[in-house]
C-alpha cells in the first residue's frame, strides 16, 4: 500500500482515529464518523486500511542483522502479573559490559515497531530489552487492534510493577553495566515517568515520547534527567506540560523538552501516516545523546 503522511488527511479524521486507537470509540463509531470524509471514490474500509498500521514500514533492522543478537526472555514479577515476557536486543560483538535501555511500547504491546526500536538501540551499542505488558493475557495478539482490546484486560497497577522488574531484571543482567535508562512512546511515555517516580536513582535517564506526566507531589522523587518530547497536535497530553515543567523547575530537576511543530501523537512510530520522518529521526538522534551522556558516561 501507498505511504501516506499526516498531511493527507484533514485533522478532524486523524483525531477520530486516535480516539479509536485509544480505545475511546469502537471500530463500528470510527467507521461511521469517518463516513464523510469518503468522497471522491475514496470508502471508509480504504480511508481505515490508510491509518491502520503497517509493520513492514518499521523495520529499519532486521531480525537476522549480523550486528545483533535478538531473541525473548521471561523476567519473574511476583509483585506484579507473576511474570512478564520481553524482546531481548544486544550488540553481537560486545566487549565488556554497556549500557541498558528499557523500551516500553503503547497501548497495543509488544508489536513489530517496539521490537525494531529494541534492535536500533542494540546497533547503536546498548542493550535493550522491550517488555510486553500483555503477557499475562497471552502476549501481543498479531496485529494493535486486538491488542488494544486485550490491553483494557490487564491489571493496570500490575502490570505497571510488571515494567518495574523488567527494570530491576535489566540493571542486574551480567551483559549491563547496572546503568539503564528508559525510553517510551504513548502510554509507555506515561509510564517511563513512572518509573522515574518510582525508581529514583536506580534510573539514569528517561526518554519519554508524548507521555502522561506524573502529578507534581511525585516530582521530587526523580532523580533520572529527563528528555521530553512532545508532537505539536496532541492537546490531551500537551495539557500536562505546564504543570510538570513547573514542578521539575520548581524542584530543580534536570530536563529537556522538546516541541515538535505540526507532529502528531505518534510521530516517532513509523508504521503508521502519523510519522513524521523529519521529527522522528531528529528526536531518535536527540534521545541516543541523551543515553549516551547520562547512561553511558554517567554525566549527572
Amino acid at each position: 500500500m501507498e505511504r501516506k503522511k499526516a498531511s493527507d488527511y484533514p485533522q478532524e479524521l486523524l483525531d477520530l482515529f486516535h480516539e479509536y486507537q485509544h480505545g475511546d470509540i469502537s471500530r463500528r463509531d470510527f467507521l461511521d464518523r469517518a463516513g464523510k470524509f469518503a468522497v471522491g471514490g475514496l470508502t471508509v474500509a480504504a480511508i481505515f486500511e490508510g491509518l491502520r498500521p503497517n509493520y513492514a514500514w518499521a523495520q529499519q533492522v532486521p531480525k537476522d542483522d549480523a550486528r545483533i543478537k535478538v531473541g525473548y526472555e521471561t523476567v519473574q514479577s511476583p509483585q506484579g502479573n507473576g511474570s512478564i515476557k520481553g524482546y531481548f536486543a544486544r550488540p553481537a560483538n560486545a566487549s565488556g559490559k554497556l549500557p541498558a535501555i528499557l523500551v516500553i511500547h503503547e497501548n497495543r504491546g509488544l508489536n513489530p515497531y517496539i521490537e525494531d526500536v529494541a534492535r536500533r538501540f542494540a546497533v547503536a551499542n546498548f542493550v535493550a530489552f522491550a517488555p510486553d505488558g500483555l503477557t499475562s493475557v497471552g502476549g501481543f495478539p498479531g496485529n494493535d487492534e486486538q491488542g488494544a482490546v486485550k490491553f483494557r484486560d490487564v491489571n493496570g497497577p500490575k502490570m505497571f510493577e510488571d515494567f518495574v522488574a523488567a527494570a530491576n531484571w535489566l540493571k542486574s543482567r551480567p551483559e549491563c553495566t547496572g546503568k539503564i535508562g528508559a525510553v517510551g512512546f504513548c502510554f509507555g511515555g506515561g509510564v517511563v515517568n513512572s518509573l522515574a517516580v518510582r525508581l529514583g536513582a536506580d534510573l539514569a535517564a528517561g526518554a519519554p515520547f508524548y507521555g502522561r506526566q506524573p502529578g507534581a507531589d511525585d516530582v521530587p522523587k526523580i532523580k533520572a534527567p529527563l528528555m521530553l518530547h512532545y508532537a505539536g497536535n496532541d492537546q490531551g497530553v500537551n495539557s500536562g506540560i505546564e504543570a510538570f515543567e513547573n514542578a521539575l523547575k520548581a524542584n530543580g530537576k534536570t530536563y529537556t523538552k522538546y516541541v515538535y511543530d505540526g507532529t502528531q501523537h505518534g510521530f516517532h512510530n513509523d508504521t503508521t501516516p502519523r510519522y513524521d520522518e523529519a521529527a522522528a529521526k531528529l528526536a531518535w538522534q536527540r534521545t541516543l545523546e541523551h543515553f549516551n551522556k547520562y547512561v553511558r558516561d554517567g554525566r549527572t
